[in-house]
């Protein structure tokens, strides 16, 4: 159900890396969990970040959602397309619902986040 080649966290982001930039957003779970999202705070570019700092957030007609740095880095890029388009992250959560792109300060940080079978695992609890 998610895509093997990403990386999961705890607080259900989605992190797939290449070349030492992170993409990253909300997996199927959190958006189903969230309901119709209806606004997307996205991060400013140049920011500098810690791991597990807020990043932005997702408001929907449930419930307001922070999203947090998977690991450390700076904001390279951001989806200005979902500021129009918010529903986006419920109808493609896993592609064009991504949310920001990281230049990792130590790439190796991804490697602690959980694979897909876990997070799956991690879900069902």
């Amino acid at each position: 159900m998610y895509p093997k080649q990403m990386r999961y966290t705890k607080e259900h982001e989605w992190v797939s890396v290449a070349g030492g930039v992170a993409t990253l957003g909300i997996t199927d779970f959190a958006q189903h969990e969230l309901g119709d999202i209806v606004f997307v705070e996205l991060p400013e570019i140049g920011r500098q970040v810690k791991t597990g700092e807020t990043l932005g957030s997702i408001e929907s007609v449930k419930a307001v959602s922070e999203v947090y740095a998977p690991a450390a880095g700076t904001v390279a890029e951001v989806n200005a397309a979902l500021t129009d388009a918010p529903e986006t992250l419920n109808q493609d959560p896993h592609g064009a619902g991504w949310i920001c792109k990281l230049t990792l300060a130590d790439p190796a940080e991804i490697d602690k986040l959980m694979d897909a079978d876990a997070y799956e695992s991690f879900t069902v609890k």
